[in-house]
């Protein structure tokens, strides 16, 4: 019912109002036929109803069998924001450009617009004045009209309403801009979401780890996002990458899947191939919840990682431990329990947790956590999305701290929604543990 609510306030808050001002900018302002304006409104609406349809149609009849939809609707989305921000980036420009144009002189126009009546006196008073200044010995003042320029001088321009002409222009030179970049940066980040992840490496000391673990090295991963529109490759892409760096510990935070085992086993099939000396460890996201975190978390410990559900274990000199994602908790499956997962653990180790939602280490650092790794914003995915993000996480991307517990966030390996990241590549990153004693 929530998530229902949820989705009818965006539609009524976001989709429609978007999509109108798109429309005005795009279709009214810059069609002058009704045959043009018509053709311009019914792709707006249709690609407003693929965009919905994107959110509807895979839960009802299955990610696999409506790949198509989601495609064409995510794309759009992408293309949809970028031709927001341009367009609002314009809106000081094309207001600039008409008020400059509407001080200008007004382009002639018929006689039938402006009666030739009108323009006689103005002539006839100017013809008056030259022949004023004609005769000798009559003061300059006394032949100029009051509060106006010499009578002999050129006629101050007529301020008005900008010429259609020029309105028109602005509003197609915009519309063209506004379409070639949005198309262009889309493409873009296409090419980037769709290609190999950024293999990053990352120091990060902790004050408890054993002169012995100087260097242990964790390969973490998060938000890989299986589905409709990633495919098989996808995963062995991941697979090959976390292998070739020879860590000793793999930590997948969450997102790894947007839809049933039903639909995804086959993509998920290759994460068996995932090696190290440690193990693989799983926790969940909030995209698990929304695809049978039950199911799914049985599927993970079959294709050999293992779920950490709010508990740890002592590895090597350190503790790694791992909680539910606060999804959990709002869909009634069983959130995050830090006092489960860490009280009574031994306080002279380091711990190393494993939590989807930089967020939560607010209350890990509540628990003396030294480390969390972290994945779920995916750096902002798409520019200038960071900012938005920036409003509910503390760290969105890279090593930050919060009240003292080190936090790590990956960009995360794969996308949601379009197939686009723009100013936030896909990443693996290995992070090497470094011992200050």
């Amino acid at each position: 019912m929530l998530q229902a609510v949820l989705f009818l306030s965006m539609v009524l808050v976001v989709v429609g109002p978007i999509h109108w001002y798109l429309w005005k900018r795009l279709v009214k302002d810059t069609t002058t036929t009704r045959r043009g304006r018509r053709i311009g409104t019914a792709a707006i609406v249709a690609l407003a109803v693929a965009l919905l349809a994107a959110f509807i149609v895979p839960r009802v009849i299955g990610a696999k069998a409506s790949w198509i939809i989601p495609l064409v609707g995510y794309m759009w989305l992408a293309v949809l924001f970028y031709l927001l921000v341009v367009l609002l980036v314009l809106e000081i420009p094309r207001l600039v450009a008409n008020r400059i144009w509407a001080r200008g002189p007004m382009r002639a126009v018929a006689p039938d617009a402006v009666g030739t009546a009108q323009a006689e006196p103005v002539r006839v008073a100017a013809t008056s004045a030259e022949a004023a200044l004609a005769e000798p010995g009559l003061p300059e003042a006394a032949a100029r009209p009051a509060d106006g320029p010499p009578a002999n001088g050129p006629l101050p321009p007529a301020a008005g309403p900008v010429d259609p002409s020029r309105r028109l222009l602005i509003a197609r030179g915009a519309a063209i801009f506004a379409g070639l970049t949005a198309v262009g940066i889309t493409g873009y980040g296409v090419r980037t979401a769709l290609g190999d992840p950024v293999l990053k490496r990352v120091q990060i000391p902790l004050a408890k780890l054993p002169r012995g673990l100087d260097g242990y090295k964790i390969a973490l991963v998060s938000d890989i996002h299986l589905g409709p529109l990633t495919g098989v490759e996808h995963s062995r892409r991941i697979v090959r990458s976390i292998n070739g760096m020879n860590a000793d510990l793999i930590a997948v935070v969450g997102d790894l899947v947007d839809g049933s085992v039903a639909e995804l086993a086959d993509e998920a099939a290759p994460l068996r191939e995932l090696s190290s000396r440690d193990g693989a460890y799983f926790v969940t996201g909030n995209h698990e919840y929304f695809s049978g975190a039950e199911e799914w978390l049985v599927e993970v410990d079959r294709l050999g990682m293992r779920p950490l559900q709010n508990e740890r274990l002592e590895i090597r000199g350190l503790t790694l431990a791992g909680v539910n994602d606060l999804s959990g908790g709002d869909l009634g499956e069983g959130g995050p329990d830090f006092g489960k997962a860490l009280d009574g653990r031994d306080p002279a180790k380091p711990v190393v947790l494993l939590a989807h939602q930089p967020i939560q280490a607010f209350e890990a650092a509540k628990h003396g956590v030294d480390l969390q790794l972290s994945g779920h914003t995916h750096g902002g995915q798409m520019v200038p999305f960071n900012l938005i993000a920036g409003l509910q996480q503390p760290v969105i991307s890279g090593l930050g701290e919060v009240d003292g517990t080190q936090v790590y966030v990956t960009n995360g390996a794969g996308f949601w929604g379009p197939p686009v990241r723009v100013g936030a590549p896909p990443d693996i990153t290995l992070i090497e543990l470094r011992s200050q004693a």
